[in-house]
């Protein structure tokens, strides 16, 4: 079986656990990170080097990086479905799930950790300003890539979707100022939709 080393209020972990619910697979989960440790063991970062979650083991495929094991289940899982079998739509998809990891989570990251998991007190005014701001220009790029397509890579839901509405539903749930993006949130409320989505990460944030 399917095994995923993970706590459940990590976006990274959502990600791989909304894409197994997608895919009907079962797995067998094991809280790791934060405060229930497992990650620094030398059991662990034998597979898993950087000693983060998630991590899955698949048979004899180990692999660590959200993004990447959300493209591996789709392409072994639900090759031509979920993993497109059009390669220029695949790629499309993976330039999304690509953006996600690289311009979209670094600007919101530091805007969830200063407003979830930092006391008032003790936040710094302008770095949450400046990752507010930062943000916000994210999600345009986003709207103004759904003006004239329901889904990321087209007319379908695929894996390119996951990883940015998993960041797309954490920007909505801060308490932070929420312009009106009509395409963004139309599709939002697509993935809102989603039992999978609903189950693994409409969750509070913490």
């Amino acid at each position: 079986m399917l095994k995923i080393w993970g706590r459940t209020n990590s976006i990274n972990v959502q990600k791989v656990l909304w894409c197994c619910h997608e895919l009907g697979l079962d797995y067998d989960r094991i809280d790791a990170g934060l405060h229930f440790g497992v990650t620094n063991t030398p059991e662990y970062s034998a597979i898993n080097p950087n000693r983060l979650v998630p991590t899955i083991e698949d048979g004899e495929v180990k692999l660590w990086e959200s993004n990447v094991i959300v493209r591996y289940l789709a392409h072994k899982y639900d090759a031509g479905g979920l993993c497109p079998a059009d390669l220029s739509t695949r790629f499309d998809a993976e330039r999304w799930m690509d953006w996600q990891a690289t311009v979209f989570w670094p600007a919101l990251r530091p805007l969830f950790i200063a407003l979830i998991r930092t006391r008032a007190a003790e936040r710094d005014d302008s770095a949450v300003s400046t990752a507010e701001a930062q943000s916000l220009s994210a999600v345009r790029i986003l709207d103004h890539r759904l003006e004239d397509q329901a889904f990321l890579a087209g007319r379908a839901f695929t894996m390119g979707d996951i990883p940015v509405a998993a960041t797309v539903h954490r920007w909505y749930s801060l308490d932070i100022d929420h312009p009106e993006l009509p395409n963004v949130r139309r599709w939002y409320d697509l993935m809102r939709g989603r039992p999978a989505f609903q189950r693994i990460v409409m969750t509070p944030l913490s």
